[in-house]
């Protein structure tokens, strides 16, 4: 019998990380492919899921307005609970670093199920940055069976934590295959006014926030020197597809919408997202994926945080760390429009996180887990091309 494989997600990070791999398995000889949606992110999710031509088998519909991350996690232990005993899978793969992640692994952990970890190892060395996520990556990391790290770096982590090596397989990270798809898609924006930022030959900001740990006065700073710049550069357009966290923004948009050149807009899908960002110059944001993708399309990246748990790009040279300070912020966004060398030596197109092969290795790692298959080649390339 063909053994399968549960892959369960909630998020629109999770499902574009996901979706190489899902793609890879159903078109094995080897394994048979069944998903589970927890839908943490409905809307978002639903669109990644249709860009990629992926149906859940099962949709557990868990969310609701208000939930606590316990709530959360309780609602995805036991509704999968029901799925696990019903559906029998050989293996359970989740992607990340959700609270949908965490508890699905508990889940199948405790039915016997192995869990394979996909993007393990991922580490910021702070257990309250970025929160809850670094804590539900190292709890994952615990009671995985497989472990598919995207760089070698990850590896390493791994390793130093005592994870047995040989089930550590490094696969590039499945965000590039993805990437590589969106991209050959070439997803027209919706929207008129995103249209026209693509298309302009203006100097070009693309701005995203949301993270848990920068709510509040960082989230604040983070609005006023949006408006400093946008002040300051008539020039420049920024485009904000705004969060739907109302946190987010009632702290940033009362800041920037008067301006004219500040876009505000809804949620992208992830497909027009993808030529937003080959479109644009800089991209100044506080999110994860990001910082993987950018670098492969030429982008500078500066982060809005205090730390990453993906420094390979740091030290590359494609990303730089510049927190939430307002001043730090207007600073680093000024020198890479004004200084053409600082720009050049960040927007080389060099991005030590995948080859664009990780879906086709990591479905290799599985196949031998389960006794079906065997691994191919890891993924080795790390390049260092500057300092932190």
């Amino acid at each position: 019998m063909t053994p399968t494989v549960l892959t369960v997600f909630g998020t629109r990070p999770e499902a574009i990380k996901v979706a190489p791999v899902i793609r890879a398995i159903e078109v094995s000889d080897t394994l048979h492919s069944r998903t589970a949606v927890t839908a943490q992110h409905r809307e978002m999710l639903d669109q990644v899921n249709e860009l990629f031509g992926i149906t859940p088998d099962i949709d557990l519909n868990l969310m609701a307005q208000g939930q606590t991350l316990n709530g959360v996690a309780s609602k995805v232990i036991g509704g999968l609970d029901a799925v696990l005993a019903e559906e029998l899978p050989a293996a359970v793969l989740v992607q990340g670093d959700t609270t949908t992640v965490m508890a699905a692994s508990i889940a199948a952990f405790n039915r016997g199920i192995p869990v394979i970890h996909l993007e393990a190892g991922l580490r910021s060395g702070n257990l309250l940055s970025p929160f809850p996520e670094e804590a539900n990556r190292k709890l994952t990391s615990q009671i995985s069976a497989l472990h598919l790290a995207p760089t070698p770096r990850s590896r390493d982590n791994l390793v130093a934590e005592g994870i047995i090596p040989a089930d550590v397989v490094t696969t590039g990270n499945t965000v590039i295959d993805a990437l590589h798809l969106a991209v050959d898609m070439q997803v027209a924006p919706a929207d008129p006014m995103v249209a026209d930022y693509v298309a302009t030959g203006r100097p070009k900001l693309l701005v995203t926030t949301h993270r848990r740990e920068n709510l509040g006065s960082a989230m604040e700073n983070i609005g006023d020197a949006l408006a400093e710049l946008a002040a300051a550069r008539p020039e420049m357009l920024i485009l904000l597809p705004a969060h739907r966290n109302p946190l987010v923004r009632e702290a940033v948009l009362p800041r920037v919408e008067k301006f004219d050149n500040v876009l505000i807009t809804e949620p992208l899908s992830y497909g027009e997202f993808t030529t937003v960002m080959a479109a644009s110059d800089v991209v100044l944001t506080d999110s994860g994926g990001i910082q993987e993708e950018a670098p492969s399309l030429g982008k500078p990246v500066l982060v809005m945080r205090e730390n990453t748990e993906r420094p390979e790009a740091v030290t590359a040279g494609s990303v730089r760390l510049v927190g939430t300070d307002r001043i730090a912020i207007v600073s680093e966004v000024s020198r890479l429009f004004d200084d053409s060398f600082a720009y050049g030596s960040m927007a080389r197109a060099v991005n030590p996180y995948g080859d664009g092969r990780a879906a086709e290795r990591s479905v290799a790692a599985i196949a031998e887990l389960l006794g079906v298959g065997a691994r191919i080649d890891d993924f080795a390339s790390e390049p260092d091309n500057g300092e932190v």
